[in-house]
């Protein structure tokens, strides 16, 4: 079944990545000029990195330098060559064309439009330049590797928290709003289908529910904005949004109609420090952080020895995962569930966000109620 995962032992493949890392870092002295080995050394090479958009903070503020800290770690003559489409599909399409044009040996590609995206891979196999798809997995296509997370789960885990806190408000079965995200990403459906195995198994009704195209912050306020006109200030309890910026469209439109955010529990997911800082605030119930500082690792400990002309390290890439053409090797990280109870000991105590740009201005005082320092 497209999409599907076969496991070899993904619980613990975050773990498995950090080792690698120190082990690409650290051993001989000498640089390693062939094998499977991920110390670049001094063989320079050109990787292409593509990333679909700027709406959602992550891609600029962690996947970007989290990449490329690690393959000039790697590889200090290695050259990232960066491109974002702004969700464009075309844009993206033209993007790689021009980055094999510029002599990248290696793609990293996260996919504004999935579908169209295998013509990218076609493109590029032609030139034998291997494609990692990361966070979003290309279907139909020849891709050499895949990072990401298990979307599924993480639909589960939004599922999770939310059916818990409308239990604890006595709305056990809803209604809710449901903001999902974009249809051209291949994540969209699964995080949906998880938070659906949760909340339907429960009986919680949907008052409404929306995809929402290009993950929009703003598309989503105007369909929280409609559903509150359609249902009413007191027609759902909660709302399901994928991800953060999404919950920042949902949070405004509520309060725009004069709703108190708080009596709404609202998911979301990528740790964004806007995100964060509503949990702090009680204006959002959760957010799900997925490893991205290790995920852009482990991408490139792929990308660099593929553009050496070399095979990246064997049990790197454990998990399979079919995308209708193929097995693909992936490395799959677990993610966590973060509401205000755990944000000190994990996206803080894991150097993700900094006390300092989380606990600023009125944020101060909450943060030290929920123990960050």
């Amino acid at each position: 079944m497209r999409g599907s995962i076969t496991r070899a032992g993904t619980a613990f493949a975050l773990a498995a990545t950090l080792a690698l890392g120190a082990a690409a870092c650290g051993g001989d002295d000498e640089n390693t000029t062939g094998g499977t080995s991920a110390e670049g050394g001094g063989e320079g090479a050109k990787i292409a990195l593509l990333l679909p958009e700027t709406k959602t903070t992550r891609y600029e503020e962690q996947d970007k330098p989290g990449f490329e800290k690690r393959v000039a770690e790697l590889c200090p003559d290695c050259e990232v060559l960066y491109s974002n489409a702004n969700q464009d599909a075309a844009r993206q399409q033209q993007q790689a064309e021009q980055a094999i044009t510029n002599g990248a040996k290696a793609i990293v590609i996260s996919a504004v439009d999935v579908q169209s995206a295998a013509a990218i891979v076609q493109r590029a196999n032609q030139s034998n330049v291997p494609v990692i798809a990361y966070g979003r997995l290309i279907p139909d296509a020849d891709i050499s590797h895949y990072v990401s997370i298990d979307p599924f789960e993480v639909g589960k885990q939004q599922g999770e928290v939310l059916l818990d806190a409308l239990k604890a408000k006595d709305a056990a079965t809803g209604p809710i709003v449901m903001i999902n995200g974009s249809p051209t990403d291949s994540n969209s459906a699964p995080y949906k289908r998880g938070a659906h195995s949760v909340l339907d198994a429960a009986g919680v009704r949907i008052a409404k529910e929306y995809d929402t195209p290009d993950w929009s912050p703003d598309t989503a306020q105007r369909e929280m904005e409609q559903a509150i006109t359609a249902v009413g200030e007191n027609g759902f309890a909660g709302v399901y949004s994928a991800n953060d910026g999404m919950a920042g469209g949902a949070i405004a439109a509520m309060k725009g109609a004069g709703i108190d955010p708080a009596d709404r529990p609202t998911t979301g997911q990528d740790a964004e420090l806007a995100g964060l800082q509503r949990i702090l605030a009680g204006e959002q119930l959760m957010t799900v952080y997925q490893p991205l500082l290790q995920l852009s690792a482990a991408a490139a400990e792929l990308a660099v020895p593929l553009a050496q002309g070399k095979q990246p390290p064997a049990d790197l890439a454990k998990d399979r995962v079919d995308n209708g053409a193929k097995q693909v090797p992936s490395v799959l990280l677990p993610t966590i569930a973060i509401t205000k109870d755990n944000i000190a000991e994990t996206v803080i105590k894991d150097g993700f966000t900094k006390a300092e740009d989380l606990c600023t201005g009125k944020y101060a005082d909450m943060c030290a109620e929920a123990g960050i320092q």
